[in-house]
């Protein structure tokens, strides 16, 4: 699967623009603040509805502008395919595929796989566990539809018994029968989560091993850990067992949405001891297993997105890492960086074609 062409009016920084891409590495090159990264962004937005950067759709709106339009042409298993999103101001977004509206933007999510590798990933190290979950969610979610519904219906049921729990605090009423139905939906809904989270990380975790050594060359031993309450308990028993301490707190304390992962190196947390560059290695490797499970689940490769790579690497992973992305398993990959020089550079001694756009300013210049 390759992006032929992207064509973008009133998204972001850009009031109109048109993209022919190359089937292998693509790169936008300019000064900060140019537009780079909302080229990605628009790339993202067609495989997975949505900003990578930013939750509120008419913030994506070009300022003075009441309405963005984005495009891409995609080659599919041989076949054309035109995927298109266009939201105005205070209107429902509209997502369509071959002219036909989506009712339900999940249907969309896992028919154009796509990894972005962005220096926000460090949220991934550094914040709570949300950000964590978040990950292993978006891999599994392009992979197995269902999975997206179950989490939904999770979080709902969620909501609900936490809202149970406030009303029990507020008004002393009690409910003994009520609080069952509730535990039993969350617990069905809970547990096939966690089946799926289980496996996928079984899986997921040998393959960013690989990935890390490989960037490394084997010089930092490093840990990636699932942790969840139900790897130790059955949910419905947790669930009983932390009822008290729920009603005190009105809230449910114990669950997979309490599910985290763990990240050492050398025994240590990697937020606390680990180097800027051992942190992005880390994240790297985490992205490019990302791009593994999926190229491996899908049968065809994700696109790759690299925003700003080079950033706190050094040479030789840098290196490493393109000579890497751009071998057969890999397919196509854009790329941002402020040195036209350097991409030129780099790929020449991989001997890598790549294709260059000059972007200042939401404009896009030359290009070879």
């Amino acid at each position: 699967m390759w992006l032929q062409k992207l064509s973008l009016i009133n998204f972001k920084n850009y009031s109109e623009a048109e993209l022919l891409f190359s089937p292998s590495v693509n790169a936008f090159t300019g000064n900060n603040g140019a537009g780079k990264t909302n080229l990605l962004d628009a790339i993202h937005y067609l495989s997975l509805c949505k900003s990578y950067f930013n939750p509120i759709d008419g913030q994506q709106i070009k300022q003075g502008e009441e309405f963005f339009i984005i495009q891409g042409a995609f080659n599919k298993n041989e076949q054309d395919e035109i995927v298109s999103c266009g939201l105005k101001r205070a209107q429902k977004k509209q997502f369509k595929r071959n002219k036909k509206e989506y009712q339900r933007l999940a249907d969309h999510i896992g028919l154009f796989p796509l990894v972005m590798i962005s220096p926000n990933d460090i949220s991934i190290i550094i914040e709570g566990s949300e950000e964590r979950r978040r990950f292993v969610d978006n891999v599994i979610s392009q992979t197995d539809n269902a999975y997206l519904d179950e989490v939904l219906l999770y979080n709902r049921n969620l909501l609900t018994r936490n809202a149970l729990l406030r009303q029990i605090a507020l008004t002393g009423k009690y409910d003994p029968a009520l609080l069952e139905i509730y535990d039993e939906q969350l617990v069905l809904s809970g547990n096939r989560i966690f089946e799926k989270r289980k496996v996928f990380m079984q899986t997921f975790t040998e393959i960013f091993n690989q990935h890390y050594r490989y960037l490394s060359d084997d010089a930092e031993r490093v840990e990636l850990v699932y942790e969840s309450p139900l790897l130790k308990e059955d949910f419905a028993e947790l669930l009983k067992k932390s009822l008290e301490r729920d009603r005190i707190l009105e809230r449910t304390t114990t669950g997979i949405h309490k599910d985290d992962l763990t990240f050492t190196i050398h025994g240590m947390p990697l937020k606390k001891f680990g180097s800027q560059g051992q942190q992005k290695s880390f994240l790297i490797a985490l992205k490019l297993a990302q791009y593994t499970f999926l190229h491996r689940q899908k049968g065809f490769e994700p696109l790759l997105l690299l925003d700003d790579i080079f950033d706190k690497l050094d040479d030789n992973r840098t290196y490493k890492l393109m000579k890497m992305v751009s071998d057969q398993d890999f397919g196509q990959i854009f790329i941002t960086d402020t040195s036209r020089k350097r991409i030129t550079a780099i790929f020449k001694e991989i001997e890598v074609q790549v294709r260059i756009f000059d972007i200042d300013k939401g404009e896009v210049g030359n290009l070879e």
